[in-house]
């Protein structure tokens, strides 16, 4: 008789969505709006070098934005976690028994009897940091944060700005005007703009084809939209 685990099944996970979900955030955007400016631009003027510049210009200032972002958002998570568990100990010290309570509250939700309750509750609240910890993850839903989140998160959201800029903006670099550039730009953008809603929706879970078309669509009607603006205001 084989008494070896055979482990034929292996589960699928995201292990690191919080810099995938920066990466996305950044990408969307830089894809979608220099896509959407330089598009703007080549209906508004001629001048290559110009929408270029701009190009540029927009790249930079919105990866430092997007990237504070980031930074401001993580910085607020650290905070907020912190503040939370200051009122947890709080709690410990001036409310045990309705702390006390809550946890025994729980195990009963997870089916134990009566008696293995009171035992894990005894065993958990021996140690106020590790009561807390789980008061923190099972009552209020909140993870310890990683403490270098703030600055990962700015700089992934930032780096993948840069990066989802550059693609839009690249066919200009080799065109003579505006709209032959908006030409190759739209075919090229469009392209990454399918593949990347495709591998998104398949990360996330949802149907890829319909995320594809729809992340694709919305970044042409933003440059459609900034396109026709542009020449109607430039008569």
């Amino acid at each position: 008789m084989d008494t070896h685990l055979h482990h034929d099944h292996i589960e699928k996970h995201l292990t690191s969505s919080e810099t995938i979900t920066d990466i996305v955030i950044g990408m969307a955007d830089g894809l979608t709006v220099p896509f959407a400016l330089a598009a703007g631009l080549s209906g508004a003027v001629k001048d290559v070098h110009l929408i270029v510049i701009a190009g540029i210009a927009e790249i930079a200032a919105g990866s430092i934005a997007m990237g504070l972002g980031g930074y401001l958002a993580g910085k607020t998570e650290q905070e907020h976690y912190a503040s939370e568990l200051k009122r947890e100990y709080e709690e410990i010290e001036t409310l045990p028994e309705v702390e006390r309570e809550e946890v025994r509250v729980f195990f009963e939700g997870l089916g134990l009897s009566r008696a293995v309750q009171e035992e894990a509750v005894e065993e958990l609240i021996k140690d106020k940091d590790r009561w807390a910890d789980f008061m923190m993850k099972h009552e209020l839903g909140l993870e310890k944060p990683d403490p270098k989140r703030a600055r990962k998160s700015a700089f992934n959201i930032g780096a993948s700005y840069i990066v989802g800029g550059l693609i839009p903006l690249s066919p200009y670099f080799f065109v003579e005007n505006g709209l032959e550039g908006l030409k190759l730009s739209a075919i090229v953008t469009l392209a990454c703009l399918f593949l990347f809603g495709y591998f998104k929706s398949k990360l996330t879970g949802t149907p890829p084809l319909q995320g594809a078309i729809k992340v694709a669509v919305i970044g042409a009607i933003a440059a459609g939209c900034a396109f026709g603006i542009a020449k109607l205001i430039g008569g």
